[in-house]
């Protein structure tokens, strides 16, 4: 898991990827319908839905934008189809990449993704080809600014989370996928909400990063792909060594 926990340092380093209004409201947007179109339109009854609803909320997305996603998952009002696919590779330095998206037209982000692997010296494979180096989670993250760190702990293991780890300014906890919203609500109930709720995939081995340069690309190939409008989250199986994220701290990469 350090390797885990380096990755979400590093994306600190780097900043918010999803910064821009605009698109950060495209992918709020395309996790509301599809929440809605899988688990109906009630957040009482699609506790995605609800999480979903709540990080929309949370960025200021205006009130009638949440309905109309809501009303184009249940069919209510017209609107392309979403789906939900993840796409496997491997990106510079032999990194293995899952790449998790919505899209409502796939040769599109499929063609637009092959193209963005291709110029950062990697490669998008096939289905199945790095997926078995990864453990695939639900992810519930806490801020220790808003929460005792031990609190967060104690909670998880008593409700039965599969894995905990700490970094930096979160604690995160790993559940089994079916699993994830009913163990958030169980934090809800006494007190803990989450900053965020999703999945995650895990790596099992890690590639290690030794060298600046080379954490460079890395984290520009990365960045490049997390800034497509179709893409949801990104994950890989790197382990940056400490001195490499010290420089790239110092010099704001």
């Amino acid at each position: 898991m350090s390797g885990h926990n380096k990755w979400s340092k590093v994306k600190r380093i780097k900043g918010p990827l999803d910064a821009k209004r605009g698109q950060l409201f495209t992918k709020l947007i395309k996790e509301i319908t599809i929440s809605a179109r899988m688990g109906g339109g009630s957040p009482d009854g699609n506790p995605r839905l609800r999480t979903a609803i709540t990080a929309a909320k949370n960025a200021s997305m205006p009130k009638d934008n949440i309905d109309r996603a809501i009303k184009r998952g249940t069919g209510e009002i017209e609107g392309a189809v979403i789906e939900e696919l993840v796409y496997e590779g491997y990106g510079p330095g032999g990194v293995a990449v899952m790449v998790e998206t919505t899209t409502d037209n796939k040769n599109r982000t499929v063609q637009d993704l092959r193209n963005l692997f291709k110029s950062h010296g990697g490669n998008l494979g096939e289905g199945g080809s790095v997926s078995w180096m990864f453990t695939h989670y639900g992810q519930i993250v806490f801020e220790k600014a808003k929460y005792p760190e031990d609190k967060v702990m104690e909670v998880a293991l008593e409700i039965g989370a599969q894995d905990i780890n700490e970094g930096g300014e979160t604690v995160e906890v790993l559940t089994s996928v079916p699993d994830v919203y009913k163990v958030k609500e169980a934090f809800d109930n006494v007190g803990l909400h989450p900053a965020s709720v999703g999945f995650t995939f895990v790596a099992k081995t890690a590639v290690p990063i030794q060298k600046k340069e080379d954490a460079e690309k890395l984290l520009d190939f990365i960045e490049s792909i997390e800034d497509h409008d179709d893409v949801q989250r990104v994950h890989a199986n790197f382990e940056m060594d400490e001195k490499v994220v010290a420089e790239l701290e110092s010099k704001g990469a």
